[in-house]
């Protein structure tokens, strides 16, 4: 993994926290038995030392998605979504989720197709893989491919999701996610 500078105030190498993280595959076709997309992330969390907090697979529904999702906000760390991000009729994911947004994360779209582009070239563009926050719960919409879930994960996402990867990561940043809403009881109260 990267990063294993020491931790401010010369402390040393950081330890690792485990995130929980809940995976979600948007499919009309895919049951978690032959889901290959959630099983290679289900995997790379393990792997990773993370804690897997769920696991579920919807159709290509904007209400499913958004329900579900809605279910692991503010029980979970992350959320990681696969499949229903391309261009067909039945892909609704962006759809879905961009507007629960509170915040936008438009570099990690740009950094998953410098990735992907490496990787199938021009092929990155029938992708539109999102990120962003809900409340305080990251959420990240992958491609429903092994592939680049693999990818995502491996060259994305491991690495911001380890507090020991520097120069900064979204573990660290995990403990101020709500501070607008925090400043918003201070002032009603």
């Amino acid at each position: 993994m990267n990063g294993t500078s020491e931790a401010p105030g010369g402390g040393g190498e950081r330890p690792f926290v485990p995130v929980n993280i809940a995976v979600l595959t948007v499919s009309d076709t895919r049951s978690l038995a032959d889901d290959r997309s959630g099983d290679t992330l289900v995997g790379r969390i393990a792997e990773a030392g993370h804690r897997l907090a769920g696991r579920d697979v919807v159709t290509d529904d904007v209400e499913a998605i958004r329900a579900r999702v809605r279910a692991w906000v503010g029980s979970v760390d992350v959320v990681i979504t696969t499949g229903g991000t391309g261009f067909t009729g039945r892909d609704v994911t962006p759809e879905a989720l961009e507007p629960l947004f509170d915040k936008r994360m438009d570099g990690f779209s740009a950094v998953f197709h410098r990735i992907s582009y490496d990787k199938i070239g021009t092929s990155t563009l029938q992708s539109r893989a999102t990120a962003g926050l809900i409340g305080t719960t990251f959420v990240f919409c992958l491609p429903g491919s092994p592939g680049a879930c693999r990818d995502a994960w491996d060259a994305i996402l491991a690495r911001q999701l380890d507090y020991r990867s520097r120069p900064c990561n979204f573990v660290e940043i995990m403990p101020r996610l709500d501070e607008h809403l925090q400043r918003g009881k201070a002032r009603q109260g």
